[in-house]
């Protein structure tokens, strides 16, 4: 049975949206068995609609189905992403992590494997805060905690030792070199994943 790993975001202007797909991608690349899940929109109507580029990606939807407790469940690995809020994760996301407590209550998510990924539009903006915040969610779980490091000579350039992160200047797309990151993270989670899946089986 291959790995199977879930990739969970919540983006409102496409460009966490882009680095989930970067590092799905780069888990398929070692064989993995990937989903790729959103959470749902709770911001009222009329607040998107005076964001131009928020409106035009609610426009340009659905663009994944939503994730449910049941893929957390069917998952060996997690990624979960979000743009920094204040310096936290966005309040979409965090209500998703927050219905887990009947899983976390019956240890159905102790010794997963997860890794995050964010975005901001400053550099300063809370991108390693945001990061630190969704994997106190896992430490709470009992999951073993994947961060990126320095683990590939491209990470060096790319830089958040925490995790996969974009800042995005004046509305710009993720570029290649943020995409490359995540797509390193993509296939660390999926290997780390699968050797731990192993071991735990051979201790079985």
């Amino acid at each position: 049975m291959s790995t199977r790993i879930l990739v969970v975001y919540y983006s409102s202007t496409g460009n966490t949206a882009a680095l989930a797909e970067a590092l799905a991608a780069g888990a398929r690349e070692t064989g993995a068995e990937v989903r790729v899940r959103t959470v749902p929109e709770t911001v009222p109507a009329e607040a998107i609609a005076q964001n131009p580029r928020w409106q035009a990606w609610i426009d340009s939807g659905p663009h994944h189905a939503l994730a449910t407790l049941d893929d957390l469940v069917w998952a060996d690995g997690l990624a979960f992403g979000s743009p920094t809020r204040f310096g936290g994760p966005a309040a979409q996301l965090k209500s998703y992590l927050d219905s887990t407590g009947g899983l976390w209550a019956k240890g159905k998510l102790a010794d997963k494997v997860a890794t995050s990924f964010t975005t901001a539009s400053t550099r300063h903006g809370g991108l390693e805060s945001t990061l630190l915040a969704i994997n106190n969610v896992f430490y709470h779980w009992g999951a073993i905690v994947v961060p990126l490091g320095y683990t590939d000579p491209h990470l060096m350039e790319s830089g958040n030792p925490y995790g996969g992160s974009f800042v995005s200047r004046k509305s710009a797309a993720p570029d290649d070199l943020a995409l490359g990151a995540l797509r390193v993270q993509g296939r660390r989670l999926a290997t780390i994943t699968t050797h731990v899946a192993t071991g735990l089986k051979r201790a079985e």
